[in-house]
């Protein structure tokens, strides 16, 4: 995989409250940004993730702030490790998306600037979902590999421009991606990595993604 970047000394720790939960979050926040990404994190995953600190870390050297955040509680977390049901509740992943999201909205530091989505896995799928809650707040959404299948009849609803990125060898999802990018009506777009699998473990296949969300990202947040 792609080297990792450092952590920024600028990264620090929130508490999101979101719809009857508080959630942790690393939020960083370049000078000068007018946009910031949510991650919404994939299956078993969570901000920690190192391939999306190190998609963050690309977005942040573009100037773009982030919040890296983990949609379930701890202790929702240790039941998911035991049945591995909430990771695929996109009804509450998004619930809680929408959640974060208007908290950003209200926070002083934070409503001033245009919001995108990066969501990886099922938490593709759960970011097509709270866009087309929010059509009015959400700018932007990139997708990693993701499941926009599981978003179901939300897609022809979403109303942002989207960015679907698979890996060449991911073959599965390449096929379930074509199949959401039907259902889509939003500017749209879909990225194929060639020799990429799933995780995109590859030499230069997260830098590829990385560059890609960057590129995405700062047409439609700046």
């Amino acid at each position: 995989m792609d080297r990792i970047l450092t952590q920024n000394p600028q990264e620090h720790l929130v508490l999101v409250t979101a719809s009857d939960v508080v959630l942790e979050a690393n939020l960083m926040i370049p000078g000068g940004a007018t946009g910031i990404v949510i991650f919404a994190h994939g299956s078993g995953s969570s901000r920690h993730s190192p391939r999306n600190r190190y998609v963050a870390g690309v977005l942040q050297q573009a100037g773009l702030a982030t919040l890296l955040i983990d949609l379930l509680t701890l202790e929702e977390e240790e039941i998911d490790l035991r049945t591995r049901h909430l990771r695929f509740d996109i009804g509450l992943l998004a619930s809680r998306l929408v959640g974060a999201t208007d908290w950003l909205v209200k926070n002083p530091d934070t409503q001033h600037l245009k919001i995108g989505y990066f969501g990886a896995s099922t938490g593709a799928a759960a970011a097509l979902v709270a866009a087309a809650e929010r059509p009015e707040v959400v700018q932007a959404i990139v997708s990693r590999g993701g499941r926009p299948d599981l978003a179901g009849s939300a897609l022809p609803h979403v109303k942002v421009p989207t960015l679907l990125i698979v890996g060449g060898y991911d073959t599965p999802v390449i096929a379930m991606n074509e199949d959401a990018l039907a259902n889509l009506y939003s500017p749209k777009r879909l990225e194929i990595i060639p020799k990429a699998t799933h995780l995109f473990e590859e030499t230069g296949a997260l830098a590829a993604v990385a560059q890609l969300a960057s590129e995405w990202f700062t047409r439609y947040l700046n």
